[in-house]
């Protein structure tokens, strides 16, 4: 056993306590107890990281200013994006859901990905690790159960079936960007090995 705890690493799931191994890229570390991946680094992770997240926000830019469906009936059709479905909240005692709709797709995957940016982009060049990258990854870590974009892709998908039989719908570019920046930030959280990027913060910050 060591001296203290800061070379251990507890198990997500049943918190079983295990020493920090060293392993090649492509590897992984399980738990011993319940076989939960502890550990999974993966080679060039950073750079690839850096580029998700980078499409990320190219993508959430188009999906929010970008037509994003179309409905039509008996003649009649109008077109909306997702900042138009914000605005919508926009009046009266409904201005505070605007708010909470606002963040809770766009603001803070927002904010999500320029963290990751900012922590990865320079350790991805070989450089030492951005001022502040420490609390930055935190900060991403903090907030990424309340960055729903893919929570509210199905509950789109959810609404359309329903209105699908009221007028005919066609989704427009926004719709497909949404859909591709939940399959981005899916691949770009499966190619992160958080306990890596930890051991890796504290090897390159300079003491």
């Amino acid at each position: 056993m060591p001296d203290s705890l800061s070379n251990m690493i507890a198990c997500p799931k049943c918190d079983a306590l295990h020493n920090v191994p060293r392993l090649s890229p492509g590897a992984q570390a399980k738990c011993v107890r319940c076989g939960t991946v502890l550990m999974a680094p993966r080679e060039n992770a950073m750079t690839q990281i850096v580029m998700l997240a980078t499409t990320a926000l190219i993508l959430m830019v188009a999906a929010v200013f970008f037509p994003f469906l179309e409905l039509s009936t008996h003649g009649l059709g109008r077109k909306s994006s997702v900042f138009d479905a914000i605005l919508a909240f926009s009046d009266g005692l409904m201005l505070p859901l605007s708010f909470a709709v606002a963040a809770l797709i766009v603001v803070l995957p927002v904010i999500r990905f320029i963290a990751l940016i900012y922590v990865f982009a320079p350790m991805a060049l070989g450089w030492s690790p951005a001022r502040h990258a420490r609390d930055a990854f935190r900060l991403a870590e903090a907030i990424r159960p309340w960055a729903m974009a893919e929570i509210f892709i199905i509950g789109v998908a959810v609404a359309l079936v329903k209105v699908a039989g009221l007028a005919q719908v066609t989704l427009g570019p926004a719709f497909w960007a949404f859909v591709g920046l939940v399959i981005v930030t899916i691949l770009k959280d499966n190619f992160m090995c958080r306990v890596t990027v930890w051991q890796t913060l504290n090897a390159r910050s300079p003491s």
